[in-house]
This record gives structure tokens, sequence and C-alpha cells, in this order.
């Protein structure tokens, strides 16, 4: 399948889940990630969720997060331009939910990519090879882009993985793991 048909699938399959499987299903995803080999690292970032879209709630991936004592950061999309600024999320971090339905750092710390060490990624669909598809607007490209080439790129899905996204072009940027609330997705050599 293409990206556009994956899309129209997965937003259809995320639509069909009750709030009491996402959150049941974000937890079991959140407890997953603890066997990963990443804990020794010590800067992550970390998307928040659209509710309205039925993302993963990343609430208890957050908890796990604070209780290791690790850099939490996250991101401020710039509409305009497609990119994002990222900031250190610390006690006085005040989040705004911009219009797109996306919790936001209003200011804070920010923090430059060469500093991330592992990034958690939203997605609706993946493949196979790690290769994933989100809402088609490029941000999470251009940012993974700039950061160094051993940042581990965790992409955390409801779903299982399809054999293969027919319409990937040489900038979208492969996974290193996928975490489901049933297994994990190595797509590392």
């Amino acid at each position: 399948m293409n990206k556009n048909e994956l899309r129209v699938k997965y937003k259809k399959r995320r639509e069909s889940l009750t709030e009491e499987q996402i959150e049941n299903l974000s937890l079991e995803i959140a407890n997953r990630t603890l066997t990963l080999p990443i804990w020794h690292k010590t800067n992550f970032h970390l998307f928040l969720s659209i509710q309205n879209k039925k993302e993963i709630d990343t609430e208890f991936l957050l908890q796990i997060l604070a209780g290791k004592d690790k850099n939490v950061i996250l991101s401020k999309s710039d509409f305009a331009n497609g990119t994002m600024q990222h900031y250190l999320l610390t006690d006085n971090t005040r989040l705004k939910v911009n219009a797109y339905g996306i919790p936001e750092p209003v200011d804070g710390i920010l923090i430059q990519e060469s500093q991330i060490e592992v990034v958690f990624i939203p997605l609706l669909a993946y493949d196979q090879n790690g290769n994933r598809i989100g809402y088609g607007k490029g941000f999470y490209d251009r940012f993974l882009a700039l950061c160094p080439p051993e940042t581990i790129k965790i992409g955390l899905s409801f779903f299982e993985p399809e054999p293969l996204i027919e319409d990937i072009f040489d900038n979208d940027i492969p996974l290193d793991y996928c975490v489901t609330p049933d297994k994990i997705f190595s797509f590392t050599p």
C-alpha cells in the first residue's frame, strides 16, 4: 500500500479504539520500552499526544523517564517553515495546546538536535523495514536529519507493521525500533 492508503487505513483503525483501550495499550507500550537498550542514555525527545487523533498516551512513558531521572525534551512546531524547536522539560515549563491539538512548550531552555540521544516518534503506520509514515508534513524527517546518526529512533504504535510501504522517499528516515503493546520490532542490523 502507498502512504495515502495507509494513512486512511490507520486513522480508521485508531478511531475504532475506545479511551480505555488507548489507556491500557499505552501503558503496555510504555512498560515494554523498559526492555530497550536505551536506558544508559540521558537526553530523550518525547512527543505529547494529540488526544483528538487517538494517539498513544505518552504520559506513562513520561513518568518512566522522570522516574529514571532522564532529561525530557519536547518540541514546538513552526508550521510556517516546517521546523521544530526543542525545549528541556522542567518544573517551570508551561505547555499550551496549539491550533492542531499538539501540546507544546511555550518557551524554556533550548536544546540542540546534536544533544538528543533517543527520539520517541509518533506515527500512523510503519513497515517491516522500519519505514514510517506520519501525517505527511515531514516535521520528523527534517528534525531527525539534524540529529546525530547514532540517535536512536523509536516508533510507538498500537499495531503490527505493514509488509511494505510502497512510496518511500530518499529523505524518509527509518526507525531503529518500534514498540507495540505485544512486541518490540528491531530494524537495526
